[in-house]
């Protein structure tokens, strides 16, 4: 039976510190899936179709980076209950990051919601790197709309569409 994990979140956009999650929860599990979240209410800065592009183009650029074993990896939208899409996947865990306590409070009430939901689907919690404790995505988007480097905190690829959707 293969170890499929999750992976959820907004990626608006994508960045090194998610890039890090994902190839350590990778080398955790046979399968893991990326599941970018539509999540309207956000108002996101890319289309759901762009962030998932991103996500896999960063992971094929940077894969010959990694020194660890890894899974399968996939990247999947959906704008559904986070369980409901994790059991339709086959889901027995759902990967959370966390760059400082401040995350903890929010991602422990999480991971109780869905455990009541389904206790059979465990929440694994992965801290961040600590080159990568501090950068969020949103911190990202506001340097890069007031004409800040945000080169050190995202893939290439994702500066470049930064920079162009800017322009």
């Amino acid at each position: 039976m293969k170890r499929i994990a999750l992976y959820p979140g907004t990626f608006d956009p994508v960045t090194n510190g998610h890039l890090d999650i994902i190839y350590r929860a990778s080398s955790l599990c046979d399968v893991l899936i990326i599941g970018v979240a539509e999540n309207i209410g956000k108002n996101p800065f890319f289309k759901i179709s762009q962030r998932k592009s991103l996500i896999q183009d960063a992971i094929n650029q940077n894969l010959q980076n990694s020194k660890r074993i890894l899974g399968e990896i996939r990247v999947e939208s959906f704008d559904n209950l986070l369980i409901d899409f994790a059991r339709a996947n086959s889901a027995t865990m759902i990967i959370r990051g966390l760059r400082a306590v401040s995350d903890f409070d929010y991602e422990f009430q999480m991971a109780g919601m869905n455990a009541r939901l389904a206790n059979d689907i465990e929440t694994i919690f992965l801290t961040a790197s600590e080159t990568h404790q501090f950068v969020a995505s949103r911190f990202v988007k506001e340097i890069a709309l007031l004409g800040g480097d945000i080169s050190s905190f995202v893939p290439s690829n994702v500066n470049v569409a930064i920079k162009d959707k800017k322009n």
